[in-house]
């Protein structure tokens, strides 16, 4: 509400801050610096020896770009997986807390699953009869079913905000929202676009795709509240639109227009019920849906992505030449994995975070609203 809506935005802002310095300092070496620690012969995650980015100078190239420009966008990723946790635990997790959550799941969670996938890690490699390496083209599974389901552990784990579900948590400012979700639908070409690593048709594809997802899954969910609530609305609409863009991110680099399209409409139904389920039903506060936007739609797209990305499927056919059931597998063993580490080792972090100040705020700062008791200001002063 708009007694919380300054620390949100600070939340935000201080892990792009804080994401920052640690991605410098060791985050980006972790993952891109080849094998630091291996068992059973599979690396898990990388070494130290790009700390401070020393080996990185102006002529430095990543593949056929400088690696400056592959650092930072890497970094993007890194800030807004935990950018994204912040929406299930909003309006009642301590400021502190917060940075020291969201700095020991970027080290415990982020950097070792984003080696696994991107670094040239276990899963990059994973084979099973004869299909090798998990497809995540631009971070379904290191982004977005991270992020889902930390964000529904911390939501669990902290517990509802006081009144929930019976008073209506209203969302503040929905014009915001929706410039919001227009300036995220827009980004979201950078993050998928980009993830070609290069100005071509792998990077035009991917942008086209992104959008036909982004547009079908909206337009779905809009279509599904007016049949089931008697009117769409705005917030559901937007809502479906993230949903659309979590679910094409893994495939975005290997689908095709027609896959795009059936990727959005699955994205749009499956998301807009386990929203129904997980508030309705099951009564957790995930505040923003990250778990059934986020996580629900980045899985079925890592899913997906095997089904989609084959040539073989003519008009909602891909760009791969893939065997369907192996490559299934290995998205789905990939996928469980990574939700499996995510989910524990969440867990445990906010356990010592609790253990060292205590997570969540008291009674009377959660009523008074968090902008004045962490902050000292108020978003508005009319």
């Amino acid at each position: 509400g708009r007694n919380n809506v300054l620390s949100i935005l600070m939340h935000c802002f201080a892990i792009t801050c804080l994401i920052t310095i640690l991605w410098v300092l060791v985050g980006y070496s972790l993952v891109f610096s080849g094998d630091g620690l291996t068992i059973a012969g599979k690396s898990v995650i990388g070494q130290l020896s790009n700390f401070l980015l020393g080996d990185i100078k102006e002529a430095t190239v990543s593949g056929t770009i400088p690696e400056s420009i592959f650092v930072t966008f890497q970094l993007t990723f890194a800030i807004i997986t935990p950018a994204l946790i912040v929406g299930g635990f909003a309006e009642r997790m301590r400021f502190s807390a917060m940075l020291l959550f969201s700095a020991f799941w970027l080290l415990l969670v982020y950097v070792p699953i984003a080696h696994w996938v991107w670094g040239g890690g276990w899963l990059s490699s994973l084979t099973i009869f004869g299909a090798t390496g998990f497809m995540d083209f631009a971070g379904g599974a290191v982004v977005h079913i991270t992020a889902g389901v930390a964000a529904i552990v911390a939501a669990v784990y902290l517990g509802s905000r006081r009144n929930y579900p019976d008073a209506p948590n209203l969302p503040h400012n929905v014009p915001l929202t929706v410039m919001g979700a227009g300036m995220l639908w827009v980004g979201w070409f950078g993050f998928n676009g980009g993830s070609a690593l290069a100005a071509n048709g792998d990077a035009a594809m991917a942008l086209t795709v992104t959008h036909i997802s982004a547009a079908t899954a909206a337009f779905t969910w809009m279509v599904l509240e007016w049949i089931l609530f008697r009117k769409p609305t705005v917030l559901g609409t937007v809502t479906g639109m993230v949903a659309g863009l979590g679910c094409i991110t893994p495939a975005s680099g290997y689908v095709g227009p027609g896959g795009a399209l059936i990727i959005g409409l699955a994205a749009g139904i499956a998301c807009f019920f386990a929203t129904g389920l997980i508030k309705r039903r099951l009564f957790v506060d995930d505040s923003l849906d990250v778990f059934s936007v986020h996580g629900v739609g980045g899985f079925l797209g890592v899913l997906l992505t095997a089904i989609f990305g084959s040539a073989a499927l003519g008009v909602f056919g891909g760009q791969e030449d893939l065997a369907i059931g192996p490559q299934f597998l290995v998205q789905l063993v990939g996928g469980i994995s990574v939700v499996l580490w995510t989910g524990i080792v969440t867990w445990v972090i906010l356990k010592i975070v609790d253990l060292m100040v205590g997570v969540r705020v008291s009674v009377e700062e959660e009523e008074e609203g968090l902008d004045l008791t962490s902050f000292n200001e108020r978003g508005y002063t009319l």
